[in-house]
């Protein structure tokens, strides 16, 4: 869809930089000035495409280290570079190029650091409990079991502790409608942000503290509005308008079209049901969900067709003003609009800022350079939002986006003016196979590390499904929005309630087409290294051989990422313990229904249910598996001499005594050190593998002991 607007403005030529002045000893160019050695050596597409790649790399190396750098270290090194750059002015281009890559790294390296010292915050070490007066910044969703907000200024009551967090995420348990600018009061209960549930998961603390959220929470009691927010707040402003939206879509909708109307428009997934969520990710279909390129590019695309069509009418306005740039103004307004309701997410923000190049292309008649644009958004995000990277969605979104505007590089656009109308909604058929194809091929590996999940028919999901969705679904959405403030959305909302019931159809048959097909592999860390390192190189090149880099991630990844099942997973805030048994993982202790289970049944493939494996008693359970180690968990102190001299695993809650002497001790300070562990255990050399979920303690974002 990238593509079609790309090519909307087919005249004037792509603009170019003045050639600098030059002066030529030896044989070597030199330039004068830093302005005219930077552009330079930028106007090169290659380098300028690379740039945000290695400031991903300096991103990736800021953050395996165990401590965070030294502002002033890096202010140091920065300003070094600074004046390298100002000297290489005069140097060869060669030099001016190098110096700009060892820029991109350093300026990597540095912005956790900077936006830690920025917007970070403390993080709560400890759970509170109290009444507490708090301004709601953000509403993230209302459903029945309460308001989840994100709260600042929070000021203690009474005898209530203060907290050293700068915002906290709630669930706010009330009927009065809150909005961003209230403040509240209520009883509270603050806990610790939790850490990863599995080791290289999703780690919600390192996102938190970079969100400047410190503690999550809840209500305990009754929620008492102090004061209300400004009206021209334009926070709240577009709260009541999304808010505006649902409750019109819900007047109109049942679930679970409802739910998924809301997430077209508003981007609130909050209400799409779990089973409707997991036929359309099966199918090939999660995508639709999320607001991203395909609906902010099908949006602007019907509001400058629909704009360019109105104007047209006026033939005597062409002479005046070009009716192509202003319907392309309208279009820009339209983007805009439709991202600052849809929450903001990073696919969202890409979409938009590549949109907005696009489209000021045909505003100021010059082609737009569609790879540029991606490196150009791609370091709009890591520059304003570094933490992002690290995100499912910014490399599911990028890695999508750089597919599919090399393969459009590579395929070139046949010309189709005169074509039939057979043979154009066959070429539309055909550039949706392609598209699924394309992007599928190059979000597979991440789909597979983050969410274990390959969908293999989701060409044929998104061919019966987006025609649906691009003639029905947007157009209606659009339709309905444009007419929510005259009261006529009912019919626009009914046909797109249609359309969602059909593809919700379409992605049902598909799931269970995909049933039998299954492959996910686990993968280590280095295979999104590898993903990146492929997704540079298609990039950079421009001939056929840019093909070979994803050619051989495949064979790379088998080599180097494959990773295995776990024999023991141990939960460190719940009394989760999974082993190893005849039937795979057993829960042989805790709750079935924890989230820490739900996540290691999805990460892992395991049934995970309750196993007789450990015999019990007061003392604590003791047990062999058949992976051929022996694991005690204690429960008494007295366990400890019991079991230490006998197992190859000792798990308990408590403090063990240093002279225990298992193979491996796994006690309440190693559990709260670490978080969740991961055991693997090798028959052949007797001793367990060990990796907990939390490496690097003293990073700003971890929990403090």
């Amino acid at each position: 869809m990238v593509a079609e607007l790309v090519d909307i403005d087919r005249g004037g030529a792509s603009p170019r930089l003045a050639p600098a002045p030059v002066l030529q000893r030896r044989g070597t160019t030199f330039r004068f000035g830093l302005a005219e050695a930077l552009a330079g050596a930028l106007e090169e597409r290659r380098l300028f495409i690379l740039l945000p790649f290695i400031a991903i790399v300096g991103l990736i190396t800021s953050l395996v280290l165990p401590d965070s750098p030294d502002l002033v270290m890096l202010a140091s090194i920065a300003g070094a570079l600074l004046l390298i750059l100002l000297f290489a002015a005069r140097s060869p281009l060669l030099l001016v190029r190098a110096t700009l890559v060892a820029a991109a790294f350093w300026g990597g390296f540095t912005l956790l650091a900077v936006h830690g010292a920025l917007f970070g915050t403390p993080m709560l070490a400890r759970p509170a409990y109290g009444v507490y007066d708090m301004r709601i910044d953000e509403v993230l969703s209302r459903a029945d079991d309460g308001t989840r907000v994100i709260v600042s200024s929070i000021r203690p009551v009474a005898e209530a502790r203060a907290l050293p967090v700068r915002r906290a995420r709630l669930v706010i348990s009330t009927e009065d409608h809150l909005a961003p600018g209230d403040v509240v009061r209520s009883p509270v209960r603050f806990y610790e942000v939790p850490g990863p549930v599995v080791p290289n998961g999703f780690d919600t603390q390192f996102h938190a503290y970079f969100d400047g959220i410190g503690a999550y929470g809840a209500s305990t009691g009754v929620v008492e509005r102090l004061a209300s927010g400004e009206q021209s707040d334009p926070r709240r402003i577009v709260d009541a308008v999304r808010g505006g939206i649902a409750s019109r879509i819900d007047a109109v909708l049942s679930q679970p079209a409802a739910g998924i109307a809301r997430a077209l428009i508003t981007g609130d997934q909050s209400e799409v049901g779990e089973l409707a969520r997991e036929n359309m990710a099966t199918a090939g279909l999660a995508h639709v969900l999320s607001v991203s390129g395909l609906h902010l590019t099908m949006v602007a695309m019907l509001v400058m067709a629909a704009l360019r069509s109105c104007l047209a009418i006026w033939s005597s306005l062409d002479r005046i003003v070009s009716t192509k740039r202003l319907a392309a103004a309208g279009a820009i307004v339209a983007a805009l609009a439709y991202f600052s309701i849809s929450g903001g997410n990073v696919a969202a923000q890409r979409a938009t800022i590549m949109i907005l190049l696009i489209l000021g292309a045909v505003l100021f008649g010059r082609r737009a350079l569609t790879m540029r644009n991606v490196a150009i958004a791609a370091l709009a995000v890591i520059t304003t939002d570094p933490a992002s990277v690290f995100r499912p969605s910014f490399q599911l979104s990028f890695a999508a986006v750089v597919a599919l505007i090399g393969a459009w590089e590579m395929l070139g656009r046949q010309q189709g003016r005169d074509m039939s109308i057979a043979r154009r909604v066959l070429g539309y058929l055909g550039g949706i196979v392609a598209t699924s194809f394309v992007a599928g091929a190059a979000t597979l590996l991440f789909s597979i590390y983050h969410f274990q999940q390959t969908s293999p028919l989701s060409i044929l999901g998104n061919l019966f499904s987006l025609p649906l969705i691009g003639f029905v679904t947007m157009p209606a959405a659009l339709v309905a929005t444009l007419a929510m403030p005259l009261g006529l959305e009912a019919w626009p909302l009914a046909v797109m309630g249609w359309s969602i019931e059909r593809m919700l159809d379409v992605s049902v048959v598909i799931a269970a087409w995909s049933s039998a097909i299954s492959l996910s592999p686990l993968l280590t860390p280095v295979a999104l290294c590898l993903g990146l390192l492929a997704i540079a190189w298609f990039a950079f090149l421009t001939s056929w051989h840019r093909l070979l880099g994803p050619a051989l991630l495949p064979l790379a990844i088998i080599v180097m990422a494959l990773d295995g099942p776990p024999d023991v997973l141990v939960a460190d805030t719940t009394q989760a313990v999974a082993v190893r048994g005849d039937e795979g993982l057993g829960l042989v202790m805790g709750r079935g229904s924890s989230f820490a289970v739900d996540v290691w049944r999805e990460t892992y493939s395991e049934k995970l249910e309750e196993s007789p494996l450990l015999t019990c008693d007061s003392v604590g359970c003791f047990g062999r598996s058949p992976a051929g180690f022996t694991v005690a968990i204690v429960k008494d102190p007295a366990g400890f001499y019991e079991d230490c001299p006998l197992v190859d695993l000792v798990i308990s809650r408590r403090v063990a005594p240093g002279d225990c002497d298992a193979g491996v001790v796994l006690d309440a300070p190693a559990l709260a050190k670490g978080g969740v562990h991961w055991l693997r255990w090798h028959a052949e050399r007797q001793r367990f593998d060990v990796r907990p979920a939390i490496v690097a303690t003293t990073r700003p974002w971890r929990v403090p002991e």
